[in-house]
């Protein structure tokens, strides 16, 4: 071999490299950014949720209480489920997700 076919050979053999270092980084890259979409809520897009079901909760009682006033299991339902649901939200809107590092410790390989 010539020193150009092994100049040739090394720069082909470094690229690969480089494109194989560049595909992990970016599958990393596309893990992190996964998990945090995963986690992520803001504090904003919960509290228009929580806002949206205590809207209907409201409409559907008032409704019911407004004309069904006779009916005592309706009623009973009526305020009991919701109830339910308020408390699932508010629950999961005061729970605080955190979202540590992943790495590895002890540095062996799997």
């Amino acid at each position: 071999m010539t020193g150009v076919e092994l100049f040739l050979g090394g720069v082909a053999a470094l690229a690969v490299l480089s494109v194989i270092v560049k595909a992990r980084a970016g599958v990393k890259r596309a893990r992190v950014a996964a998990e945090i979409a995963r986690v992520g809520t803001s504090p904003v897009s919960l509290l228009g949720r929580v806002l949206m079901t205590a809207g209907g909760i409201v409409g559907a009682q008032w409704l019911v209480i407004t004309y069904a006033v006779g009916n005592t299991t309706l009623l009973l339902a009526v305020l009991a489920a919701p109830a339910l649901i308020a408390a699932y939200s508010l629950t999961r809107a005061m729970t605080v997700m955190q979202l540590g590092p992943t790495a590895r410790r002890g540095g062996g390989r799997r």
